[in-house]
């Protein structure tokens, strides 16, 4: 595999007469998926983000790939339908990092089966031929076999159902590599500062900062599209001031905790809590994540924090299902991440409600604007977003090929008991780089099975820059275990420095930031191993 060299890619950026078809801006999900499918149709394809790949909201889900249960409760049917059709394309596409998981809905009242059976059995049915396999009622025997610690009194039974599970950070790296190999090109670090028009008052182009050199570059575009999530308003109000808001952000927060406290291989999932929202709690990468909340949110940042009363609510909820009640010392690591849901017309801000089929909106400029959605859409939003691209900019049309295009690393038969299965088809080639250096054969940490040779590969083939883009995003440290990813900073930072040629300050500097940010995903005070 060629390695991926910066510095290369922004050279491309020095033609200040080429005229891009495509302009992405924004980095997670929805912009990844939109540059993969314009570049993908041959268009000219440029996406620029601000950090990095999935530093948002797109790394910071409930893990799932999925139709969604609570809609088809909501009877938003054409959404569900959407999004299994969806599901059932990831998991051929992207199959290193998609599989099909299980999940038990326990029944605590006495018509709970007969309920979740019949729901869930359309559930299954709007996914036609990509279906994951049929909901069945078992027995309170069976789920107690099969989930050790759940709270026995007054369970029926349970509803086992199949759904989607993934690594959104991985998925949005790969994708970035991706939208590389379809010809586009593609800049974490980049932060569009600007807009430009014409005469006529019709966006032309952009103007963009490069974050590390502080160099602007000023570049031509036919379209322009706005793929910035929760702050999709900042690039609108560039276009133009003082409007009206298009987003309104809801906070989801997540605790990850030990095995121990739901140690078999399903998932579970709490259709109704205290105050109606779905709860989960979901094996991944060797921890369970629960969550989530759904919280209206006033401000956004690129570090949403938690608050106190969302993670109450997932702790006395997980309680209340669970034998062994997890305390504020069980919590490894606790994220928030902000859903750019689209505003309701009517002003309501019970943001469970409002639907999470995604919006495009063309300003009078010609902007192109996607909103809302989830990752699960996110192919399809992309598609969407291009086939709009085409309309505004007058570009050639061009059919859509990211239904069967498959996204980098994509294999079927991985190994998941190995952690470097989320490599997929990379795995080999990243495991011969201990043949380089046997070191780089080392572990990072001893409660954590990533090796030195993944924080080399991250900086050669994934772009990571900064010691976060490793811990957060390339391997998942900060979101599995908080405090092994601080202890583990240095040894980073020493390894990427040897890596981008950068010196004693820079290296100092990432270790300082990384550890002030981390510590916002505890809930008690770092300690240092000793």
């Amino acid at each position: 595999m060629i390695a991926i060299e910066r510095n290369k890619i922004v050279a491309a950026l020095d033609d200040a007469d080429k005229v891009w078809d495509v302009i992405v801006i924004g980095g997670g999900a929805t912009g990844l998926g939109t540059a993969v499918d314009a570049a993908s149709r041959g268009f000219h394809t440029l996406l620029l983000e601000q950090a990095d790949f999935a530093k948002g909201t797109s790394s910071r889900s409930t893990k799932l790939v999925h139709g969604g249960v609570r809609y088809l409760a909501q009877g938003d049917i054409a959404l569900v339908r959407e999004a299994l059709y969806e599901r059932g394309l990831l998991l051929k596409n992207a199959a290193h990092l998609v599989k099909n998981e299980s999940f038990i809905i326990p029944n605590y009242e006495w018509w709970g089966g007969a309920f979740y059976t019949i729901g869930l059995t359309i559930y299954d049915l709007l996914a036609g031929k990509l279906g994951f396999g049929r909901a069945k009622h078992i027995s309170k025997k069976q789920v107690i076999s099969r989930l050790a610690t759940i709270q026995q009194k007054s369970l029926y039974g349970g509803v086992v159902y199949h759904d989607g599970q993934f690594d959104d950070a991985r998925l949005a790296v790969n994708l970035a590599q991706t939208a590389l190999e379809q010809g586009a090109t593609v800049l974490n670090y980049f932060k569009v500062v600007n807009l430009l028009k014409n005469n006529n008052g019709k966006i032309n182009g952009v103007t963009t900062t490069d974050i590390e050199t502080g160099t602007s570059y000023t570049i031509k575009g036919k379209t322009i599209i706005n793929a910035t999530g929760v702050f999709v308003d900042e690039i609108l109000n560039m276009d133009k001031p003082e409007r009206k808001p298009m987003v309104r952000p809801s906070q989801g927060v997540h605790i990850v905790l030990n095995r121990s406290f739901m140690p078999g291989e399903d998932a579970l999932m709490i259709p109704k809590t205290d105050d109606g929202r779905v709860l989960f709690a979901v094996p991944w990468h060797d921890k369970l994540v629960v969550g989530t909340t759904d919280t209206p949110i006033d401000e956004h940042s690129l570090e949403p924090k938690a608050l106190p009363e969302e993670i109450d609510f997932i702790m006395r909820t997980a309680a209340k299902y669970l034998t062994k009640a997890p305390t504020r010392k069980d919590v490894l690591s606790v994220f928030a991440g902000l859903r750019p849901l689209a505003a309701p017309e009517d002003g309501s801000s019970k943001t469970k409600e409002i639907s999470r089929s995604h919006k495009l909106i063309v300003s009078d400029s010609g902007l192109i604007t996607i909103t809302g959605g989830k990752w699960t859409t996110y192919r399809r939003m992309g598609e969407d977003t291009v086939d709009k691209a085409i309309e505004v900019g007058g570009l050639p049309p061009s059919p859509n090929k990211t239904k069967t295009l498959q996204i980098h690393g994509s294999k079927t038969d991985v190994d998941r008991n190995d952690h470097l299965y989320v490599y997929g088809s990379d795995e080999a080639a990243l495991l011969a780089l201990g043949n380089e250096n046997p070191e780089w054969k080392e572990k990072l940490h001893p409660r954590m099975p990533y090796i030195k040779a993944e924080v080399i590969w991250g900086v050669r083939y994934e772009m990571a820059r900064k010691v976060e883009d490793i811990l957060a995003r390339r391997v998942r440290a900060l979101f599995l275990d908080a405090r092994a990813a601080i202890d583990m900073a240095p040894v980073v930072a020493d390894l990427m420095a040897a890596q981008l040629n950068k010196n004693e300050a820079w290296k100092k500097e990432q270790i300082s930031t990384f550890i002030k940010m981390a510590q916002t995903y505890l809930l008690e005070p770092y300690q240092p191993t000793t």
